[in-house]
């Protein structure tokens, strides 16, 4: 495992930051690569051994493109590219899907072998994306090849965004990696910004999750509106917790000099499941439209091809979050919805009023975030029949979640949209001086951080929700 939530705030984040403002320019980055192969492997070291394995492949893969382009072979890049796919997402599959593939033969066939007990290394699908596009944009000469093996170290290894993401492509920071700047300005900005994302995942996802886990934990037995409350409390955890960890990655890579994209844009006031996918894990998405719906054809090669595009990379982004039927469901789910939308339901969610869209977007995706969470698909439809009414619509237990979880799921749903943060973004741009707007901002930083730091520490309920990704 790496760092624990106190460690990291108390000893390991301040220790990066005082020492990357205090040394030269020139070794930023060597200092940056190791103490993000620290935080790694700070738990479980051998971790280290795959990831430094996955630069150097895609490093020598980058070389031996621009090699060959400069020999004028350009007719055997293409080998190469096959090779850091096959090396890669080979990788990814042994450590991520061996044991699933066996559970699901034995389930078959009736076959009792034996699983592998391989640990997942955490954080694996993202860098597993990263050195890919990395390849890939190097083949279509879209970029140079990093010469540099600890820049290119740094970038896969750059431990503010490697274990939660946003995924960040190399052509994204290239210029970044060499020449960035820092400025209290940045430094600031940055520190509000993680201090949001750390009070999203502390005071609200953790809090929220909790609820979640009690009710789910009756295994479907529950009322309808109690089944409802906890699939909302779950929805609304993901949100907080995903977003969290993505608004601190931005933050401190702020801090650092480097501008990450945003990975999340309010994507509960969607009116339709493809705005929803739009605005949700942004650097997932346009990872798998750039990569694989692209160049599979898109929506170039008529409707019936479409189809099977979206077939395709919908099973494989259920299967990219986690080794489960439950992921795989949940992506054909998906498909499933945005093909209607493509073929028929999106003109007539155009015609109808924005609040019927909304409506229908926000019931689709808590449906999809009961079968997410649930690893068992029986479970999943145990408790999406209680959501239903199956073991009555309301009870004395639902009245009581209610009433005790009624301020947090409120507090919730109205700061996972954006009309909150628009008003008092307003407000404040409102006020006369620059230097009465930054000192509330620094006061409000300092109270969330405060707050998130005593729950942290007085609190022994802190799940990361990745480690299978």
């Amino acid at each position: 495992m790496v760092f624990s939530s106190a460690v990291f705030l108390l000893v390991f984040l301040p220790v990066v930051l005082l020492t990357y403002y205090a040394v030269p320019d020139c070794v930023r980055n060597p200092i940056l690569l190791v103490f993000s192969l620290i935080f790694y492997g700070w738990g479980e070291p051998v971790y280290i051994l795959i990831m430094l394995f996955s630069t150097v492949f895609d490093y020598s893969n980058g070389l031996m493109l621009e090699w060959l382009d400069r020999k004028g072979k350009p007719d055997r890049r293409k080998w190469i590219l096959v090779l850091s796919l096959a090396g890669n997402l080979g990788m990814l599959g042994f450590f991520k899907y061996t044991d699933f593939l066996i559970s699901s033969v034995n389930a078959l066939t009736g076959q009792g072998l034996d699983l592998l007990g391989i640990a997942l290394p955490i954080g694996i699908s993202f860098y597993t994306f990263q050195t890919l596009s990395y390849t890939i944009d190097v083949y279509r000469r879209e970029i140079k090849a990093q010469h540099n093996i600890l820049d290119f170290g740094m970038y896969i290894c750059m431990f503010p965004q490697l274990i939660a993401g946003p995924i960040v492509k190399y052509r994204d920071i290239q210029k970044q990696i060499r020449n960035r700047r820092l400025g209290s300005e940045r430094i600031c900005s940055g520190i509000f910004r993680f201090t949001l994302g750390l009070s999203k995942k502390v005071l609200l996802a953790n809090s929220l999750g909790m609820i979640w886990d009690e009710i789910s934990s009756q295994n479907g037995t529950t009322s309808a509106l109690t089944s409802i409350i906890g699939a909302a409390a779950y929805m609304l955890q993901i949100y907080f917790d995903f977003s969290g960890y993505s608004d601190m990655a931005i933050g401190i890579g702020r801090m650092l000099g480097f501008d990450f994209l945003e990975n999340f844009n309010y994507p509960y006031e969607s009116k339709s499941v493809t705005e929803f996918w739009r605005r949700w894990h942004i650097s997932l998405g346009s990872w798998f439209r750039e990569y694989l719906y692209i160049p599979l054809g898109g929506n170039r090669k008529g409707l019936p091809r479409q189809m099977v595009n979206l077939f395709i990379v919908w099973t494989l982004t259920g299967l990219w979050h986690g080794a489960g039927w439950n992921f795989v469901v949940w992506g054909l789910y998906f498909f499933v919805l945005l093909a209607a939308e493509k073929l028929f339901l999106l003109k007539r969610l155009k015609k109808a009023p924005a609040f019927v869209g909304r409506i229908y977007t926000l019931l689709a995706v808590l449906v999809s975030w009961v079968v997410f969470a649930c690893d068992d698909i029986g479970a999943a439809g145990r408790y999406l029949l209680s959501m239903l009414g199956a073991n009555g619509l309301a009870d004395a237990a639902s009245v009581y979640y209610l009433r005790e979880n009624l301020i947090i799921l409120v507090a919730g749903a109205l700061l996972s949209v954006s009309f909150i943060r628009r008003q008092l973004s307003r407000e404040i741009r409102l006020l006369p001086k620059e230097g009465v707007r930054f000192g509330i901002k620094a006061a409000v930083a300092g109270v969330l951080y405060i707050a998130s730091l005593l729950m942290v520490i007085g609190s022994t309920y802190n799940p990361f929700l990745y480690f299978r990704f």
